[in-house]
């Protein structure tokens, strides 16, 4: 019986130089995936939270600018659409999801 083998085979599970690669791919991984989470999606989140909020918050007499860029009055404010006086005679009906923005009091 030859040691063949057996050498191939100490050969084969001996430890190699750099074989921690794979964990320090993982970890560098793990960690570009927890900057990514924080720089970008953590503050996007914020500020669609922020958009829900104002949008629930608009109401009759609000002062609104629309994701269109027309500014107007909200006359009525139903669960889904708001009527919005943009002129003397004119009202237009918006699906509420179209608020860009409410102005504040100091802002008009």
């Amino acid at each position: 019986m030859t040691l063949t083998p057996f050498a191939t085979l100490a050969v084969l599970l001996a430890p190699r130089e750099g074989g921690n690669s794979a964990t320090i791919f993982l970890v560098q991984l793990l960690l570009f995936f927890g900057i990514f989470y924080f720089i970008l999606i953590r503050p996007q989140r914020r500020e669609q939270q922020r958009h829900r909020e104002m949008l629930q918050a608009v109401g009759k007499g609000d002062k609104i600018m629309t994701n269109g860029g027309i500014i107007g009055e909200v006359v009525r404010a139903g669960e889904e659409e708001l009527t919005i006086k943009t002129g003397e005679n004119t009202r237009v009906v918006i699906d509420r999801g179209h608020v860009a923005r409410k102005y504040t009091a100091s802002e008009e």
